[in-house]
C-alpha cells in the first residue's frame, strides 16, 4: 500500500476522532482552562505527571492538585518554596506518587520559571542547544526541574536517558506544541515535526499492527522507530494522528472498532 492511501487512511480517522467532544476522560482536558500559557504549561505538566494508572483516578487526583495551585497556577508556584508545597500537599498520594514527590516538581518549576520566565523557554533553550534534538532537550528539561526542585524522584519526570519512552512527557510536549480542536498548544517555539510518538502499550499495538516496528518493548527505540514511519506519512506533524488512534482503547463506545478495519497495514 502506498503512503499516499494510508495517509488518506489516517487522515479520515483525524477528521471522525480527533474532536473536542471526544476528550473526555484524558487529564489533556484540564489544559483548556489556562488560556494564559504559563498557567497551561505548568497545569500541563502536574497533569502529565499523574497520567498513568486508572484514568478516573487521574483525573481526580490531577484534579485535586489543581484546585490547590488555584486559577493561576504560574503566579501560586512564584509565590511559593518546597515548604509551602509540602504543606498544602500533605497526604496526597496518587499510587506512587506523593505530595512530597510533587512538592520537588513544583519547586523545580518554580526554579525553572524564576530563572527562564516560563517551562516553554526552559525547554527551548534545550531544544536549541540540542540542534533540534527532541531526546536531548527533553532530557536537559529534566534535569533541570529535577536539579532545581531537588527531585529525587525519577519517576515523577523519566528521562529518556535510560531509554524509558517517556509516555507521559512525550504527551505533554503533544499538548504543547501542537495546536488543533484537541491539543490546545502553546509553544510555537518548537515545530510538530521534531515531536515524538507518546508511546505506551495500545499505540505500541496499533503501530505492530501496522507494521511500524517489530519490537517487543514499548521502550524509547521503539517510540523513534514508530514515530520515523509516521514521520513519512506526514513529516510536519508526525503525532497528528495519536490522538485518535489511542482513543480506541480510552472511550467504551469505541473499543468494539477494530483498527485494521480503518487502516491496512504497509
Amino acid at each position: 500500500m502506498s503512503l499516499s492511501v494510508l495517509r488518506t487512511q489516517l487522515d479520515r480517522l483525524y477528521l471522525q476522532y480527533n474532536r473536542r467532544e471526544l476528550v473526555h476522560p484524558d487529564p489533556l482536558e484540564f489544559l483548556y482552562n489556562y488560556p494564559e500559557i504559563r498557567d497551561r504549561e505548568v497545569a500541563g505538566l502536574v497533569a502529565a505527571s499523574l497520567a498513568y494508572g486508572r484514568v478516573n483516578q487521574i483525573l481526580k487526583s490531577a484534579g485535586r492538585v489543581l484546585e490547590i495551585l488555584g486559577d493561576a497556577p504560574a503566579a501560586t508556584v512564584l509565590s511559593g518554596n518546597k515548604d509551602v508545597f509540602q504543606s498544602l500537599l500533605r497526604g496526597f498520594r496518587h499510587r506512587f506518587t506523593t505530595g512530597d514527590h510533587l512538592a520537588g516538581l513544583l519547586e523545580g518549576v518554580r526554579m525553572a520559571l524564576d530563572r527562564f520566565g516560563s517551562l516553554g523557554s526552559c525547554f527551548n533553550v534545550n531544544f536549541q542547544q540540542s540542534g533540534g534534538d527532541i531526546c536531548a532537550a527533553l532530557q536537559g528539561f529534566v534535569h533541570t526541574i529535577r536539579q532545581q526542585g531537588g527531585l529525587k524522584n525519577s519517576f515523577v519526570l523519566p528521562s529518556p536517558a535510560r531509554g524509558s519512552a517517556c509516555k507521559r512527557l512525550f504527551l505533554y510536549l503533544r499538548w504543547m506544541v501542537r495546536c488543533d480542536e484537541v491539543d490546545p498548544g502553546g509553544w510555537d517555539m518548537i515545530p510538530p515535526s521534531a515531536l515524538l510518538v507518546p508511546l505506551d502499550t495500545h499505540m505500541h499495538h496499533i503501530a505492530t499492527t501496522l507494521g511500524f516496528t517489530s519490537r517487543k518493548q514499548a521502550d524509547l527505540r521503539a517510540a523513534v522507530e514508530i514515530t520515523r514511519h509516521f514521520r513519512r506519512v506526514n513529516p510536519d506533524d508526525p503525532v497528528k494522528y495519536d490522538f485518535a488512534l489511542t482513543r480506541f482503547g480510552i472511550r467504551d463506545e469505541l473499543d468494539r472498532l477494530d483498527i485494521p478495519r480503518f487502516v491496512t497495514p504497509l
